[in-house]
């Protein structure tokens, strides 16, 4: 539950003017030197020491006190001094007649001069991991605990100190160190070679404040599990009483304005290490980004190693491995030295012709015949030129395979020929075919089944209509390399195109 922030909080911040005011110089200067003397225990100061200590940085030149007293009264305006009149003996009717001041830095100021001499220190992120913080809190929450409500005087404010500037430095400390490994300057060295300096010490000092996070997560989540609503508002209204007892001239807040405060950070403590109505918890989400900036750094130091060794010259090696290859006899032992050597190939896929000579599984593919491909070199560098070489000679090979062309040719229309003579016949009434009119029978079954009316017209000009069995009745076909049993089809053959049919059987007739 958080606090609903009022009207006061969300006001304009005047007292911040002064950083980009026309005279901005001026203005942070007079700032600058009333904090300087603020930490030298010099609260109040007169307009003539604060006039001496800006001229003697010799930062501005022509300025005048006249000018430093109406800079001075600009920022009391802006509520960043606060001025008070003080009387001393006045030795002139000028000096007595105007009135004398000085003046002190106001609360807001103060942070906002600490704040601007932080900034100036920042150099990126920052931040740091110390596990020693869990041991901390995780005692400082035992202790709570094992009191259950009975502290003496002081004695709670100091646990609460203690456990809220822990947590406080724990989480701002990590999550910037975390942000830091993720800034553009960190990218670039990790592509680098002096990243490798720095990578072992980086990863181990990451892994070792995961193995303490991981020991003493526990230790605090069963603290604050087993410490109840009741120990816990006893605990907090005894750091309330501890800090009443400090006492105080300027004004404060009421007490349960500063119990709400309390009671706010310590739900955010809770939540931050338990996490809240089954959320994952901030501590996790700070283990899981400490994992991962873990894999990022050996990934990088990998990705730098294996780049360093692309470049590097492996003559010398790969000729003693070529040595050792030639000088095996044993196939097998040149087997088992290449996959020690070289480990599994990448797959690359080649298109060429399958002349496998068995169909077993079981067969070796050492043992399979060799297809033999000519890969052309894709590099950019220029060869010695090559003897050209002469066309080769592939008329007997064409005139081979027209001539195996033919014959199937011919074989196909035979068998056609015979299908269109008996017009009519089922897969039942067919005598012993060969393997190619098997194919072809099958070629015909296929396409009428994805024909809509079960009909089809080959390119002899033969319609062919094909009838499923009435009962599915199946039937045995009879072929020279076995037997295949399918539906007992009834096939009915019409001529079509007869000039076509002609003119093909005449020409198996002339060149038979």
């Amino acid at each position: 539950m958080s606090r609903i922030p009022d009207i006061q909080s969300l006001r304009g911040v005047s007292e911040l003017k002064y950083l980009n005011a026309d005279n901005v110089t001026r203005y942070r200067s007079i700032m600058k030197y009333l904090y300087q003397q603020y930490h030298k225990l010099n609260y109040w100061l007169k307009p003539e020491q604060i006039y001496d200590g800006v001229i003697a940085w010799k930062l501005h030149k022509n300025y005048t006190l006249e000018q430093c007293q109406l800079d001075l009264e600009q920022l009391v305006e802006w509520g960043n001094l606060t001025s008070r009149h003080y009387g001393e003996r006045a030795v002139s009717v000028d000096e007595y007649l105007k009135k004398k001041f000085q003046y002190l830095l106001t609360p807001y100021s103060i942070e906002i001069e600490r704040l601007l001499e932080n900034l100036v220190t920042v150099r990126g992120y920052g931040g740091s991991l110390e596990p020693t913080l869990f041991d901390t809190i995780a005692n400082t929450l035992f202790t709570i605990r094992a009191r259950s409500g009975e502290y003496e005087h002081g004695e709670a404010l100091v646990l609460w100190d203690q456990i809220n500037e822990s947590f406080q430095k724990l989480h701002e400390a990590s999550v910037d160190y975390i942000a830091s490994l993720q800034t553009g300057k960190a990218e670039e060295l990790m592509v680098t070679d002096d990243f490798l300096i720095y990578k072992d010490a980086i990863t181990n000092y990451l892994k070792d404040f995961v193995h303490t996070m991981q020991r003493r997560s526990y230790k605090i989540e069963g603290n604050l599990v087993q410490i109840s609503n009741g120990v816990r508002d006893v605990f907090l209204e005894a750091v309330i009483e501890d800090e009443w007892r400090i006492p105080k001239l300027e004004e404060i807040i009421t007490k349960q304005q500063y119990y709400d405060e309390l009671f706010e950070k310590w739900h955010i403590l809770s939540k931050w290490f338990l996490g809240e109505h089954g959320t994952i918890s901030e501590m996790q989400l700070l283990e899981r980004a400490t994992k991962e900036a873990i894999v990022k750094m050996v990934r990088s130091a990998l990705r730098i190693q294996e780049k360093k060794r692309t470049s590097i010259s492996r003559r010398k090696e790969l000729e003693h491995l070529g040595q050792w290859f030639y000088k095996i006899d044993n196939l097998d032992s040149a087997h088992k030295l290449a996959a020690y050597a070289f480990g599994i190939f990448s797959t690359r896929h080649f298109h060429g012709e399958d002349r496998r000579e068995s169909d077993s599984s079981g067969q070796s593919m050492w043992l399979e015949t060799p297809i033999v491909k000519n890969l052309r070199s894709r590099s950019r560098k220029r060869h010695e030129r090559q003897d050209t070489e002469a066309a080769i000679d592939n008329s007997q090979e064409k005139e081979r395979l027209r001539l195996e062309f033919i014959t199937r040719q011919k074989q196909e229309l035979q068998f056609l020929k015979e299908m269109v003579d008996q017009r009519d016949i089922s897969i039942s009434q067919l005598d012993v075919i060969t393997t190619s009119s098997r194919l072809q029978l099958l070629d015909w079954i296929s396409r009428c089944n994805n024909s809509s009316n079960s009909i089809m017209q080959t390119s002899e000009g033969v319609k062919i209509h094909l009838t499923k069995p009435v009962d599915n009745e199946r039937a045995s076909l009879r072929c020279e390399d076995g037997q295949l049993e399918l539906l007992d089809y009834h096939f009915t053959f019409v001529v079509v195109d007869k000039d076509n049919w002609s003119n093909l059987l005449s020409w198996a007739i002339e060149n038979n």
